[in-house]
């Protein structure tokens, strides 16, 4: 592999002036992402790690279920393959996050421009609308610390606007296991006014006893202009999830017998849940001048979770946990406001953006004994709040013909309350736990780009990041004490990265960026037992790595992508638990693999409209908690899709086949890390097919 890309990189100066140009209007260069600088930036001229994962990928002979299907195709970033829709979809980059047993941790989530990760830095991916996304844009490193309270980087969807004359899709996919979804998209636009509504449910039996699932979910847009200088979009979204049963992961030995087993108690306490979202959010950019531009984004919403887990009754006040059985109600809402002046200078044009980020968030929370699933005793009652208020500044400055400085600077104060109601004086006894902490943090970055020839740049970064403790992380004390862990700290991060960002002719573009991350105070889980997580902050941990993507159209009707990332993330300091285990320094963090690969051959005969490709995944060994006392094995899949594409006047016709690991092989999808029971382990399906098909017509 390395040869390889020696060789494309020496091959990479000698493209000619005309060949970058042309490059640049239409080929790898021509991405555009916003996420990085929050203005349109070609991808190619930015310091920074981003990548685009378009509709195509997305959603060409896929389910469009998990962002997982997908997200492999960027370095760097890990989306297990657990198939557990109770605990939402897990992504780690470059090891942030990969602790995480609930939704995403460590990296900032966003559906155009409306955050979907909590101010607490908890927050879940299956709000995701992928059947009517234009384009998801991935950044990691230093940058992303200019979007708050995330270390591990940003992901953010964008829906596409509706346009042209009116049109309806409708799809049906089905295949093994029970699994088939259904889908209505609407769009269009008429006097002005864009939109878009996309209607979709998803039912599955599971690939394990006891894991079946059901989703209901709605995304709309609307886009109009205002006036000459003024657009508006809004965005609607609603999530429904009353089906979600957890199967909960294996011990090794399990594992080995029967992969599609489920734990006893997990049958006899119902485990799992249900979950709903509805949210709605409205965005107003306004030009001031030529120079000069407003934008406002504001959005609310509510959440309700109920979650039922494996703890049998009384099993908890000995410890006083919060039972098996939780509810949340949530309310959310939040404002960003900012303002972006272009102007130019002897020196080159400078970008300079200035802005106001208010989030808030209120979870009513309950606890109950649960008695074969059903709610018991009382355990929990109490409201948890946290908001933030953050100031940032970033800027851009084109100093001359050749580089380009790229910095930012962000405040943070992120509050946490908890109001607690369940107060008991009697019997075991609860005091009241009311309290609350407030944290803050200044991150800077700064970044420098060298066009070394039009095809060929260098660039380098630099930054600080913050990342509290979510509210999960808070729930309890060490030694069974009652109260939020208030005396948890956030831990903070240097982070530095170099890179190369190369273009071959029109049709070949290469990245490769090198990176180390130095974390102090690392967020771990000290102990674990009855549904009662203790974390606790471990030191000093450090991340080191290579990652490296590829995309090349060797012929006209060949498409060939490669993502490559190499981690090495480890304990700098042991530490001991409050257990009394040490950790020791050297110890790899756990749900990290060391290495990973995605590599893609896609074929299309345009003139016939049938396309396919095969695709492999490989993954090294993943430890499963801080002591490296096991591991899930490493493993490579295959997987292959094949469709049709057609067109009969005003109506498009397209059918697919994919068949998920064609050598059905046995293997770990994922890791549940530091489980209290050894249950390490969530296999993921064997060999499993899925066909579509699908019908637009333009009205």
């Amino acid at each position: 592999m390395g040869a390889i890309v020696l060789t494309l990189l020496a091959a990479a100066p000698l493209a000619s002036a005309q060949a970058a140009d042309a490059a640049a209007a239409s080929g790898p260069a021509a991405a555009v992402v916003i996420t990085a600088t929050r203005i349109e930036q070609r991808s190619f001229d930015l310091p920074v790690s981003i990548d685009i994962v378009d509709a195509d990928a997305m959603q060409n002979g896929q389910m469009m279920v998990n962002a997982s299907e997908s997200l492999a195709r960027v370095p760097g970033i890990v989306a297990p393959n657990q198939s557990r829709f109770s605990s939402d979809q897990q992504v780690s980059s470059r090891g942030f996050g990969a602790r995480s047993s609930f939704g995403v941790r460590g990296i900032r989530l966003y559906a155009d421009g409306i955050p979907q990760s909590m101010p607490d830095g908890q927050g879940q991916m299956g709000t995701f609308s992928l059947s009517s996304a234009s384009r998801m844009e991935v950044l990691r490193g230093p940058f992303s610390a200019l979007f708050g309270n995330s270390s591990g980087g940003v992901i953010q969807i964008f829906t596409r606007d509706g346009e042209g004359d009116p049109r309806i899709t409708a799809s049906a996919y089905g295949g093994d296991y029970g699994t088939w979804r259904a889908d209505v998209t609407a769009e269009g636009s008429q006097g002005g006014l864009g939109y878009i509504v996309d209607l979709s449910r998803f039912e599955s039996e599971g690939y394990r006893e006891h894991s079946a699932v059901r989703r209901d979910h709605a995304n709309a847009k609307l886009n109009w202009k205002l006036g000459e200088r003024t657009k508006a979009t809004l965005v609607l979204s609603s999530l429904d999830q009353p089906v979600n049963q957890d199967p909960q992961g294996l011990t090794r030995l399990q594992m080995e017998a029967d992969p599609r087993q489920t734990p006893a108690n997990s049958l006899t306490q119902s485990t799992g849940g249900n979950k709903a979202q509805t949210q709605g959010g409205l965005s107003i950019e306004h030009r001031l001048g030529a120079g000069d531009t407003l934008r406002g984004v504001v959005w609310t919403g509510v959440r309700q979770t109920l979650g039922r887990l494996s703890i049998p009754l009384n099993a908890a006040p000995v410890i006083k946990g919060s039972g098996g059985i939780s509810n949340i109600d949530r309310d959310f809402h939040g404002i960003d406001l900012r303002w972006t002046h272009q102007a130019d200078t002897p020196l080159g044009a400078l970008t300079l953006t200035v802005g106001l980020d208010s989030e808030a968030m209120k979870d009513v929370r309950t606890g109950y004994e649960s008695n074969g699933g059903t709610p018991g005793v009382l355990r929990r009652d109490e409201d948890n709040i946290v908001r933030n208020l953050d100031q940032y500044l970033q800027a851009e400055w084109k100093l001359g013909p050749d580089w380009i400085l790229s910095g930012g600077l962000r405040h943070s104060r992120v509050t946490f309350r908890n109001d607690d109601r369940y107060i008991r004086t009697t019997g075991v006894g609860n005091p009241d736990d009311s309290g609350g902490v407030a944290y803050s943090n200044t991150s800077p970055v700064l970044g420098v780009v060298y066009h070394l020839t039009p095809v060929l740049n260098l660039y380098a970064n630099a930054g600080k990041g913050f990342e509290t403790p979510s509210f999960i992380e808070l729930a309890y004390q060490a030694g069974g004490a009652s109260g939020l862990n208030f005396g948890l700290r956030p831990s903070t991060s240097r982070n530095f990265e170099a890179g190369v960002k190369a273009l071959v002719g029109r049709d070949a573009r290469i990245n490769l960026a090198l990176f180390e991350v130095r974390t102090e105070r690392e967020i771990v889980v000290d102990s674990a037992a009855l549904g009662r997580t203790v974390y606790a902050n471990a030191g000093r941990t450090r991340r080191t790595g290579l990652e490296l993507s590829i995309e090349a159209r060797p012929l006209p009707e060949l498409q060939a992508t490669l993502a490559y990332s190499l981690l090495d993330a480890r304990f700098t300091d042991s530490y001991l638990s409050s257990a009394g285990t040490t950790i020791q320094s050297g110890n790899r963090l756990p749900g990290t693999p060391r290495e990973t690969l995605f590599a893609e051959l896609a074929w299309r005969h345009r003139a016939s409209g049938f396309s396919t490709a095969i695709e492999a995944r490989t993954s090294s060994k993943v430890y499963v908690n801080d002591v490296n006392a096991d591991a899930a094995a490493g493993y490579t899949v295959v997987n292959w899709r094949a469709g049709f594409r057609q067109q009969f006047g005003r109506v498009e016709l397209s059918e697919f086949v994919r068949v998920e690991n064609v050598t059905d092989r046995r293997y770990v999808g994922g890791v549940l890390v530091n489980d209290a029971n050894g249950r390490y382990f969530a296999p993921a399906p064997g060999r499993s097919a899925i066909a579509g098909i699908s019908a637009s017509i333009e009205l």
